[in-house]
């Protein structure tokens, strides 16, 4: 995804990003250590920023790496964050660590998606989930979204289809906001006009409700003739310093319920 910069200048950009976090002129200048007129400046081009200032509002505006970079362009300063190809021998440390991470999660399924879904890595309890899915969606890259909602994907066999797509859906959306990248636009019209498979998945229609609250919105997926109940977590790297390892998402599986638990560690003792 390559940042699109605005021929408008950094102001505007800068002033977009305000809006959006909904902070006065006057919070990011006591917050950046400046003054609101020195903002109001910046922001309507009659001030033109120092590369420490630009850097100084977007950390307090908590903009995002590959965003920063274009700020920085469109100030006139060269990009400061590197977008390193996740198989460069430079990030080969980071790479044994997320293999560690997976492994050591196993039985449960982990994997790490980057900023458009693609699956960087994943552990055999993410394979498992996907035996006997159709070739055309197995070919690399994989993209975890499009396995998950396509109809001949994992979508037929989630339990409660219509809020597991609802919440990804709007995941989705927060992180377009965020972004404002073309691509995960793409991505999500594409996955956003898959039908519903024949059933729909329901949750009034479920055979076997949960016997008891979850604590989260899980995951209810069938393997092998048995329901499966999983709640998600969301990681990523704090503070990052290049634009590619910012975008990883670190994502594990927990099991829900004690039969899921049983059956994960029967198949992968």
């Amino acid at each position: 995804m390559t940042p699109v910069v605005s021929g408008t200048g950094v102001g505007p950009l800068l002033r977009g990003w305000r809006e959006r976090r909904r902070i006065s002129q006057l919070e990011l200048a006591l917050r950046a250590d400046s003054s609101a007129r020195h903002i109001s400046f910046v922001e309507t081009g009659r001030s033109r920023p120092s590369e420490e200032m630009v850097l100084r509002l977007a950390e307090h505006l908590d903009v995002p790496v590959r965003e920063r970079n274009a700020l920085l362009l469109a100030a006139g300063y060269a990009p400061r964050y590197a977008e390193t190809p996740v198989d460069d021998p430079s990030l080969g440390v980071l790479r044994d660590g997320i293999e560690q991470l997976l492994q050591g999660y196993e039985p449960y399924p982990a994997l790490v998606v980057d900023g458009s879904y693609t699956v960087v890595a994943a552990n055999r309890g993410i394979a498992m989930l996907l035996d006997g899915l159709p070739e055309h969606l197995l070919t690399p890259p994989l993209n975890a979204m499009r396995i998950t909602l396509h109809p001949e994907g994992l979508a037929p066999r989630i339990r409660n289809l219509r809020e597991w797509r609802g919440h990804l859906l709007a995941q989705m959306e927060r992180q377009i906001a965020l972004a404002r990248s073309a691509s995960l636009r793409a991505l999500y019209d594409e996955v956003a006009a898959y039908h519903l498979p024949d059933g729909g998945g329901d949750p009034d229609d479920r055979e076997d409700p949960a016997p008891f609250p979850y604590f989260a919105l899980p995951l209810r997926i069938e393997h092998e003739g048995r329901v499966l109940s999983f709640v998600s977590s969301i990681s990523t790297f704090n503070t990052p310093l290049d634009v590619t390892v910012a975008e990883l998402a670190i994502e594990t599986f927990l099991p829900a319920d004690p039969a899921t638990v049983a059956h994960l560690r029967s198949l992968m003792p």
